[in-house]
């Protein structure tokens, strides 16, 4: 499993010096680092390790930082993105804000603006959401994200292990009913092996939410969710959940 002690950050760049004062500045603060110079070299380092931070130019040869994140997101939804630019504007932050980047900075980087802001995101409560429908795990994201909350995303209960070995989360939410497998393997796998984070499990269908609360209270979750979601109402479980974990706000 993941070191949760050393945060991780990507720096992608596409000048050297950047990428290597970065480096420094951030490696010396105990933060575990890679560079990379363009886009598909950090979408490569993507393919293989997680990152909680990236720290994209906006402005660089074959892919902008904008594009590069939007892809980022869809390999490792819980990376937050972090731009940095020499040609602020507007429109540039408001495509960025759209796409999901948490702040965008202006170059040359003031580092007293940029080093908390890399503290608060990479130690934002992480929450994965195990479900296979796809367009609900993404408003999910949205919605969490403007909580500052980071959000990963699994549709399998073999992508939800893998997620499990790869990352630390305080709090999982997992579908009852997942495409070749089973929610309640993955609640027994947490009770056993990772009995600090809090689960809220979810199901859609509530005829059958009466024993499938009791299920869930079996199984040790913290909480049962009936789709489609009260939003209010399961927000303030997540955030309770965090909290409880010592991780909210």
């Amino acid at each position: 499993m993941k070191d949760r002690q050393r945060p991780t950050v990507l720096v992608v760049d596409d000048e050297i010096d950047t990428c290597q004062n970065l480096a420094d500045i951030l490696s010396d603060l105990d933060y575990r680092v890679d560079t990379a110079l363009n886009g598909q070299a950090a979408l490569d380092l993507i393919q293989t390790r997680s990152y909680d931070v990236a720290l994209l130019d906006l402005k660089m040869p074959g892919m902008d930082g904008v594009s590069l994140y939007r892809r980022i997101r869809k390999i490792s939804p819980s990376t937050v993105a972090i731009i940095v630019t020499a040609y602020a504007s507007d429109r540039a932050t408001h495509e960025a804000l759209t796409a999901g980047a948490a702040q965008v900075l202006s170059k040359p980087v003031d580092l007293a603006a940029l080093l908390p802001l890399v503290d608060e995101v990479a130690h934002q409560p992480l929450v994965l959401i195990v479900d296979d429908d796809e367009s609900l795990c993404e408003s999910l994201w949205d919605v969490l994200h403007e909580r500052k909350l980071r959000v990963a995303i699994a549709h399998s209960e073999g992508d939800a292990m893998k997620s499990l070995d790869e990352q630390t989360y305080q709090v999982v939410l997992v579908d009852l009913k997942l495409p070749g497998g089973d929610g309640r393997n993955i609640l027994k796998l947490l009770r056993e092996t990772h009995p600090d984070i809090r689960t809220v499990m979810i199901t859609g269908h509530p005829e059958e939410f009466g024993d499938f609360v009791a299920s869930a209270q079996k199984l040790g979750a913290d909480a049962a969710c009936c789709k489609p979601f009260d939003m209010h109402s399961l927000l303030a479980t997540v955030q309770r959940l965090t909290r409880r974990n010592g991780t909210g706000g």
